[in-house]
């Protein structure tokens, strides 16, 4: 069967009923080049690329993985650093590096993590971006032909032929690219040519290669399939690619065993096709019950609502005239009194009348009259005397208090609404960005999603009477959540935030769970794994594969070494640092020590000064050089200051020991110029937190938990920083998932 014969049986498709599968999820539209991600879903090229720049400039203005000149990430290798490389690759030092070679982690390649519009999950494109992503030309030849159907009164014109005289395409060459009617289509692929071999189908616009290259190896065809990333793969990817380690099959083979599989499938979708259509009624007449059945719930909603409208109206109306009844019986009293005491005046009323009484000339008449007048007198005298109103013009015992009521109307909600959330404070992060995680009740029913909500309580800049939503302490809102956790992004660093959750069920949502607070660090988060490389003791340090969490085992060989105990103890610590360094900016990352760990040091390193350290080795926790041996002299904390190539802070055996103050260092805790070891020691936190100030040239030390200041000193920050631990005897360190998740690929 030829080409255009398997073309246009294909065409036979009712191709228009598929549109729903064309569509971009991002753009809405009909696919433009699309491109396959890793995780197989489909995007348009621009969309691509259109994601790309989003996360890239969201990137810069965080400054945490910006390949600009000037990021604080360094790309570029100082010359010290490069002498360390060799020093250490020549066997120039001793003790802590046991490492052949120095590799520079601090090169960060270019922004290149998408999120997948379809699966949600965070796409890493390498180094090469797009560039590694192949072209869906399936994809790209069903929406064309989709095109075509939609637009059948369209004609192709001939490519050749030129107006007036231009024809109506009969043919499309894949080979030339180009439509051609009949005649030109003779003259441009005669008989007896290498031309009358190329492959043509029906008029198109969809010219796709033949060939479908590799985009790793741009010179070499795809021939294998790689059955672990489930991609075409081309012959080097296997021999020494990034597919070297991966199970592959023949692409004929791969091509056989899917198209089976996919034919299978939808044979047996064809000949289900009764059972779906009897599912497609079952699921029309619950469309037609949900409709009936809403509209009855409304109905019936609508009736209680009328009759808590009736029962308030008649409340009102009793209440109201209970007001009425008494603010007129006690404004008739004291209008009463007030004629009462007008009568008092002179020539009016009861003194006007007893001036005419008096008038009486007749004893008889007189003594019968005045004497009831003159008890009305005394009475008025008396009342005069004791001035009180006939009624107060108070109305507090008519104060409604309806708080308990509003509670109960707010709370007011269906059987079926789920209850509250509770997040969870002990998987709850916040960094720039919020990581707030939540659990539902055991016997709880399925939720559709749920809504975080967040407000700034305080923090730097910060005033209630700003307009702007987030300063003003209004609730905002994040998108629908459909798990156990979400994230917030764009926090004020330094701020006080508050969170709440509630869940949403057949629209109806659920209480708020209780408010909770977060304090945000000062500075962004900072991400970068454990180097395995510089410094790193692989008798003595176990690094797990993630390279998140680095554990110190006091074996065989601390043994040995503590045979020396008897002259003084030289045992040395096991140190490690992250694989990325800074150069600018101010930058945060938090920890977790196990409480059971000996002694951990952890801080922040200086290439320079690593440099200086390994051409001068000697044993740091010698009591000769340890700079809070216990002696009182000051001397060992100026030289542990000046010679140390590390900034660091003591923590072990459940305790946090604060340096002493000297003359070239800075102490936030008040006691730490104290002698007396026990004012220097608090209990260790369960999380702590570093703050480096590059451009300040200041480190801070943080409870993680409280974000209460520790510890700060000056630091010398004439290189590139790295943060740096360091171990001895048992101990653990595992970082915050937060800090390495941007280092981990998905």
């Amino acid at each position: 069967m030829s080409a255009e014969m398997r073309r246009s049986s294909t065409t036979a498709v009712p191709i228009k009923n598929i549109e729903r599968e064309l569509i971009c999820p991002i753009c809405k539209e009909l696919f433009t080049h699309p491109l396959i991600l890793p995780c197989q879903h489909s995007v348009c090229h621009k969309c691509v690329r259109e994601l790309l720049m989003l996360n890239h400039e969201d990137s810069f203005d965080a400054g945490s993985e910006c390949s600009l000149p000037g990021s604080p990430r360094s790309r570029v290798p100082s010359p010290s650093m490069e002498r360390l490389d060799r020093l250490v690759r020549s066997g120039g030092s001793r003790g802590s590096i046991s490492s052949p070679g120095w590799r520079r982690g601090s090169v960060t390649p270019r922004v290149t993590t998408i999120s997948c519009p379809g699966c949600q999950h965070d796409i890493d494109l390498g180094e090469r971006g797009i560039s590694m992503l192949f072209r869906n030309f399936t994809l790209e030849s069903i929406v064309e032909r989709y095109r075509q159907a939609a637009r059948a009164a369209v004609a192709i014109m001939c490519n050749i032929c030129k107006p007036p005289q231009q024809q109506e395409a009969t043919k499309s060459c894949m080979d030339c690219k180009a439509s051609y009617c009949n005649e030109c289509f003779k003259l441009h692929h005669p008989w007896g040519t290498p031309k009358a071999q190329h492959e043509y189908v029906g008029p198109t616009t969809n010219f796709r290669p033949k060939v479908l290259m590799c985009p790793e190896h741009e010179m070499e065809k795809v021939n294998m399939y790689c059955e672990v990333c489930r991609r075409p793969v081309c012959h080097l990817c296997k021999l020494g690619g990034s597919h070297a380690n991966h199970k592959v099959t023949s692409m004929s083979s791969a091509y056989k065993i899917l198209k089976e599989k996919l034919a299978k499938s939808i044979h047996y979708l064809i000949s289900k096709e009764d059972q779906v259509r009897t599912q497609i009624t079952e699921l029309e007449v619950l469309i037609n019950q949900t409709e009936e059945n809403g509209q009855l719930a409304e109905r019936r909603a609508n009736e209680h609502f009328e009759r808590l409208f009736e029962t308030l109206q008649e409340r009102k109306s009793e209440m109201l005239r209970s007001i009425e009844q008494s603010r007129s019986r006690r404004l008739n009293q004291l209008k009463g009194q007030v004629e009462e005491y007008q009568g008092m005046l002179e020539n009016s009323g009861l003194v006007g009348y007893a001036q005419e009484v008096l008038k009486e000339t007749d004893q008889s008449c007189f003594v019968q009259t005045a004497k009831q007048l003159h008890v009305r007198i005394q009475k008025a005298t008396e009342s005069l005397r004791t001035f009180h109103p006939a009624a107060t013009p108070c109305f507090d015992e008519f104060v409604l208090e309806t708080s308990k009521e509003e509670t109960l109307l707010k709370e007011m909600c269906f059987g079926g609404v789920p209850d509250p959330p509770l997040i969870d404070l002990s998987h709850s992060r916040v960094y720039n960005e919020a990581s707030i995680c939540w659990r539902l009740s055991d016997d709880h029913l399925p939720t559709d999603h749920h809504v975080v909500e967040y407000r700034r309580l305080s923090g730097p800049g910060h005033s209630p009477s700003q307009e702007d939503g987030e300063d003003s302490g209004v609730w905002r809102a994040t998108d629908r959540v459909y798990g156990p956790s979400a994230v917030v992004c764009d926090l004020e660093p330094d701020s006080l935030y508050s969170f709440r959750v509630r869940s949403c069920r057949n629209s109806m949502f659920s209480p708020y769970s209780p408010e909770v607070t977060f304090h945000s660090p000062p500075a962004p988060a900072f991400g970068f794994l454990f180097s395995d490389k510089c410094g790193f003791s692989t008798e003595r340090l176990i690094l797990n594969k993630r390279r998140d969490t680095v554990e110190s085992v006091a074996g065989m060989g601390f043994l040995l070494a503590a045979e020396r105990v008897q002259t003084g103890s030289y045992i040395g610590l096991d140190y490690i640092i992250g694989d990325t360094g800074i150069s600018q900016g101010r930058h945060y990352w938090a920890f977790k020590v196990e409480p059971y760990s000996y002694m951990v040091k952890v801080g922040v390193a200086s290439d320079s000064k690593l440099l200086e350290w390994f051409h001068n080795p000697r044993d740091t926790s010698s009591p000769r050089y340890d700079h809070d041996s216990g002696h009182d002299s000051g001397s060992e904390d100026t030289c542990y200051e000046l010679s140390q190539p590390f900034t660091l802070l003591t923590l072990g055996m459940g305790k946090l020991f604060i340096p002493k103050t000297s003359s070239s260092s800075s102490v936030s805790t008040a006691n730490a110029s104290s002698g007396d070891p026990s004012n220097r020691m608090l209990p260790m936190p369960q999380r702590l937190g570093v703050c480096l100030d590059y451009d300040a040239c200041r480190v801070y030390f943080y409870d993680a938990d409280t974000m209460r200041c520790l510890y700060e000193r000056q630091v010398d920050c004439s290189g590139t920083m790295y943060p740096a631990f360091g171990l001895m005897g048992s101990g653990k360190v595992q970082l915050e998932e937060f800090i390495t998740a941007k280092r981990l690929t998905f």
